[in-house]
């Protein structure tokens, strides 16, 4: 595996990517034809959660959520395309 690649599983159809420390989770959702589809989740090296939103053929779409340490939201994007409102 290249120094820049993630560690990567397929896990019930959503796909797991891991921080370069190879335990943690950095991102987890679906791929269809090579592109993220749906919603999916990004958390920081110590698994809290810090970003989530859609995507509509690989492409952000919607709102976005970006989140505090806390967990609490920070700030909410809204990227357009089908949905936004």
């Amino acid at each position: 595996m290249a120094a820049d690649e993630k560690k990567t599983d397929v896990i019930d159809g959503f796909t797991i990517k891991y921080h370069a420390n190879g335990t943690s989770r950095w991102s987890k959702g679906v791929i269809e034809d090579g592109h993220p589809v749906g919603y999916w989740e990004w958390y920081r090296v110590d698994g809290t959660l810090k970003r989530s939103g859609h995507f509509d053929a690989g492409q952000p779409v919607g709102e976005w959520t970006t989140y505090d340490q806390k967990g609490e939201i920070y700030k909410i994007t809204d990227r357009g395309g089908p949905g936004a409102g």
